[in-house]
């Protein structure tokens, strides 16, 4: 190991062992939450978070995770209430293309309001109704909700098999 690389992973540990890895971490999801994160899979933000910063920080790493993500999701929201669907599928951040935009229309149009915490509760399908849910007209308020009730649960899932995934292998 070289010394810059020694140095470089001094730095790395210190900033991570910091509160600014909670920061870091909270920006990371906002960009998980607004579908703009594109090079990690969702499923791998908090174990991969307590891997590197440590299970001591678990609880906020959740509640990072949570708003980070919530925030993430009310701005996609706000975006599809706003702008509509013809709007965003001319952007070329929003990578969701039609069809699948017309699936996860049908999914709210016909279980309403409850897909969307079942949605961010569940793998591959994580805030695919955020916008659905924002062409419907549905309150912000509302939303925030949900939203955050289906992530709680997707995040305390993968946190809790990361957990005790680990001492079972162990």
């Amino acid at each position: 190991m070289s010394a810059f690389t020694a140095q470089l992973t001094d730095v790395l540990r210190e900033l991570l062992a910091s509160d600014l890895a909670l920061v870091a971490l909270f920006f990371v999801f906002v960009l998980e939450g607004a579908m703009l994160l594109y090079v990690a899979p969702s499923e791998l933000l908090v174990p991969g978070a307590l891997v590197l910063v440590g299970e001591r920080l678990l609880v906020p790493i959740l509640a990072v995770a949570v708003l980070g993500a919530t925030v993430g999701q009310v701005a996609l929201f706000s975006v599809a209430k706003r702008g509509g669907r013809e709007y965003l599928l001319s952007r070329s951040w929003f990578r969701v293309g039609e069809d699948s935009l017309d699936r996860f229309d049908g999914w709210f149009d016909r279980w309403g309001s409850v897909v969307v915490p079942l949605s961010n509760a569940m793998l591959f399908t994580r805030g695919m109704l955020t916008v659905p849910a924002g062409l419907s007209g549905m309150s912000t308020k509302r939303f925030v909700v949900l939203s955050a009730t289906g992530t709680v649960a997707f995040e305390s899932a993968l946190a809790a098999l990361y957990v005790f995934g680990g001492q079972v292998l162990a």
